[in-house]
């Protein structure tokens, strides 16, 4: 799947509103701040760069699952506001799991999950991740992630 338009809004110099950024990225992160509040002072571009597990601020990416992929069960010690815009993909926990569909949100709160996807098409979820306390053992993925574009499935 290529990379989401994204249109960036903030201020030009003479104070009036504009539209900073108005591209695709090469990554995943489509924007994040280092702080919450954030600051919406700074032109500078936000997005782009490494997907790492936010422990202050903000980060918005997109994640493609291919088909037949799937991730390791893990948990993270942040809140996650997830959409699926494309495809569909399950959602596994300790106890169960269901099935996402495009127009469909989640709310990870934290807990230990996983993802596949059972089909032969690709899916795309977007996600805001949000600083959370750990609930349960914590979170057993911290820092940078290297491949957010799930591994695919065995042969």
């Amino acid at each position: 799947m290529k990379p989401p338009r994204r249109v960036i809004i903030g201020l030009d110099p003479d104070g009036r509103s504009c539209i900073l950024f108005d591209d695709t990225v090469a990554g995943p992160v489509i924007w994040s701040t280092d702080q919450s509040p954030a600051d919406n002072v700074s032109t500078a571009d936000a997005g782009g760069g490494v997907f790492a597990f936010p422990t202050q601020g903000t980060l918005f990416l997109y994640v493609d699952f291919a088909p037949g992929g799937d991730t390791v069960m893990h948990a993270t010690d942040t809140i996650d506001y997830i959409v699926v815009v494309a495809g569909e993909v399950t959602f596994i926990t300790e106890t169960g799991e269901t099935v996402a569909r495009a127009g469909d949100v989640i709310v990870d709160r934290g807990n230990v999950h996983a993802w596949r996807n059972h089909t032969d098409a690709p899916c795309r979820i977007i996600n805001v991740l949000c600083p959370a306390h750990p609930v349960g053992a914590g979170a057993t993925m911290v820092g940078a992630v290297s491949d957010v574009n799930r591994r695919p499935a065995p042969p």
